[in-house]
């Protein structure tokens, strides 16, 4: 399976960085911020470096979607998993109208309401996944992160 990893940097980048025993498994590109975190843990990684900041900011948003059309035509993954913030709203939007599978794991730290990235992506996703009961309870297709598997994911691209 080919992925293509999006999400920015910080804890949405470190969120999706522990997911390592699922993706690491799998053929895989990256979309994130130029940090030094992230260009040191990315190293020998493929990467398309995005644009910051993405909140409220029109030209960025513009230049990430760019990307985006760029990244995914060129690379053409099975399935695009993000954790967010803003980058991934692009990537996902675009990435499903072109036909590929989108999957986005909410933060642990959303318990009641969705992120604003994850309302604006909701329409557009084939797999989304929560940590708390609560806020499954308000999505009822969400899927506890309990349940996060490389079989899930695997049958979100099938």
């Amino acid at each position: 399976m080919q992925l293509l990893l999006v999400c920015s940097s910080g804890g949405h980048f470190k969120g999706l960085f522990q997911l390592e025993p699922f993706w690491r498994l799998h053929q895989r590109s990256w979309v994130s911020f130029d940090s030094a975190t992230t260009r040191q843990a990315l190293e020998g990684e493929q990467v398309s470096w995005a644009y910051s900041p993405t909140n409220r900011h029109l030209p960025n948003l513009l230049r990430n979607a760019l990307l985006a059309w760029t990244v995914l035509r060129r690379q053409r993954p099975d399935v695009i998993l993000s954790t967010g913030a803003g980058v991934a709203v692009p990537f996902l939007i675009l990435g499903k109208l072109l036909g590929h599978k989108t999957v986005f794991v909410e933060s642990i730290t959303r318990i009641e309401t969705l992120s604003l990235s994850a309302r604006l992506v909701l329409p557009f996703l084939d797999l989304l996944y929560v940590h708390w009961p609560q806020l499954q309870a308000r999505y009822p297709r969400a899927v506890l992160i309990t349940s996060l598997s490389e079989g899930a994911i695997e049958a979100a691209s099938g």
